[in-house]
């Protein structure tokens, strides 16, 4: 059983429950459906809104509609690392997409997120018209890109107690996003699954792999996708881990990518 905490509510923010789990979203624009799936420790705000990804979609008629993970930002905080498997979180935004009664829809995810939407587009591809991995190169398949150690950071008792440079990054990065470390050291133990080969050469939707070039925790964009059929590789120049998200280039790679797929 699950136990979740309090879940923080903004009052002009929608969200819906999926079991004992609220899931706060937002939905702007009109348009065709783009799902954005937030990385680890970020937020929907952080990660679609103040890079302008939400601005610029609506901007060229889409309706973006993205979603706070559990244990992130205004959605539920759960400490259960079991509740955190990319499979359940996965389930989450299929259940958003029923929620809103759309039935297919593109997906973007960056990082964490990236990896949810590869689970979601093999388990259920009836409803990924096509997806867009942002942060998140052959670590899908190979390792899982960010290490553990994480988790040991944000348990730390101060950012001045954490010696590993990726940890204090997360740790920093998580402190500025206000969030619940408890619930973030459990998703980081629970979500970290791969897929194999098979499974991503499964895929069957248009496909684009975008990662920084001085990104270090993706794994290589071009690995990745000449596993998955039919799948582009973009590198993001000089951009790291944390940079690229906002990044012009990969937004004028992503609006060509959505305008060109089958």
């Amino acid at each position: 059983m699950l136990s979740p905490s309090r879940t923080a509510k903004h009052p002009h923010m929608p969200s819906f429950r999926k079991d004992d789990v609220e899931i706060a979203y937002l939905d702007e624009g009109e348009g065709e459906p783009i799902v954005l799936i937030h990385g680890f420790a970020s937020t929907k705000e952080v990660n679609w809104l103040l890079t302008s990804w939400v601005t610029t979609l609506t901007k060229v008629g889409r309706r973006a509609i993205a979603l706070d993970n559990r244990g992130h930002g205004a959605s539920t905080k759960l400490y259960d690392p079991a509740a955190y498997h990319s499979a359940i979180m996965a389930e989450d935004v299929r259940a958003l997409l029923d929620h809103l009664e759309i039935e297919r829809a593109d997906l973007m995810g960056y990082s964490m997120g990236s990896r949810i939407a590869a689970f979601l587009s093999v388990e259920h591809p009836a409803r990924v018209r096509s997806a867009i991995l942002g942060g998140l190169g052959i670590r899908l398949v190979e390792g899982v890109g960010l290490p553990e150690s994480i988790a040991e950071a944000l348990e730390a008792p101060t950012v001045a107690d954490v010696k590993d440079p990726t940890g204090r990054t997360f740790r920093v990065f998580a402190e500025q996003t206000r969030s619940d470390l408890r619930a973030l050291a459990a998703c980081i133990r629970g979500s970290r699954q791969t897929l194999s080969r098979a499974e991503v050469a499964s895929i069957m939707a248009p496909v684009l792999v975008a990662v920084g070039t001085k990104d270090k925790v993706a794994g290589d964009a071009h690995e990745l996708a000449v596993l998955i059929p039919g799948a582009r590789a973009l590198d993001i120049p000089d951009r790291d881990h944390m940079l690229a998200v906002g990044d012009k280039v990969f937004k004028a790679a992503a609006i060509d990518f959505l305008n060109q797929r089958a």
